[in-house]
């Protein structure tokens, strides 16, 4: 089974419901058989990259109700956060992400899903826990390098714009999946959930994309005599 999630690295509810689904997981009897991969999605591809503000900062200048609004909202968030484990540090940075997003796609060609979703947490941890930069090009480099990236390909990769058309079909793919927001999941290319649901969503999905894709057999006509493993009845 493929779960491929939809999603930003400065995008709360992603993280939340990152932590949803792993609950889900947790307790799926075939969890060791599903495979997840991470796509590209920017809420803000617009953001300067050389820009230094807070998200409180940048949001608040959208809001009718300024840098007051945005902070209440982030309390709500950071509350919710804190019920799935999660402890959201006192401020985030506002960051372009589309560097962050072309080295992810260089961990799941350099690690496969493995790496790269260790990438992903550790840039959610980064940007939400830590309140690190996540567009800043030393920032990444020290975060990718930390779960195993080479530090020679980040360079590389940071330097040039390796990966970009990978994000952009990530984005054009969600767009044509009718995604307007993330987290949007798509399990076996064939059930879309959008949004940070509730464990119980993610756990009826994944059981009915497994059944899908393991129907059991009908099984007509009554007992009679067969052989089993302890032996044959004569």
């Amino acid at each position: 089974m493929r779960i491929e999630i939809w999603s930003d690295v400065v995008c709360p509810w992603c993280y939340i419901g990152k932590r949803r689904l792993e609950s889900a997981l947790a307790t799926f009897d075939h969890a060791d058989d599903v495979e997840v991969v991470w796509r590209s999605y920017q809420l803000d591809p617009s953001a300067p990259k050389d820009e230094v503000v807070t998200t409180v900062e940048a949001l608040g200048a959208k809001f009718p109700g300024g840098p007051a609004q945005v902070t209440e909202m982030h309390a709500r968030t950071r509350g919710i956060a804190a019920e799935e484990g999660l402890e959201f540090g006192d401020h985030s940075f506002h960051a372009n992400t589309v560097d962050a997003h072309r080295v992810l796609h260089l961990a799941l060609e350099t690690g496969g899903p493995e790496l790269q979703g260790q990438l992903k947490e550790a840039l959610l941890h980064a940007h939400f826990v830590d309140n690190r930069h996540v567009g800043d090009a030393r920032v990444l480099t020290e975060v990718a390098t930390s779960v195993g990236l080479p530090a020679d390909r980040v360079a590389a990769v940071l330097a040039s714009e390796e990966y970009a058309a990978s994000v952009a079909d990530d984005v054009a793919q969600a767009r044509a999946y009718g995604a307007t927001g993330v987290p949007f999941f798509v399990v076996d290319a064939k059930y879309g959930i959008s949004g940070a649901q509730p464990v119980e969503v993610f756990s009826q999905v994944l059981e009915q994309a497994w059944a899908d894709s393991h129907p059991a057999i009908a099984v007509v006509g009554g007992d009679a005599e067969a052989c089993g493993p302890d032996g044959c009845a004569i």
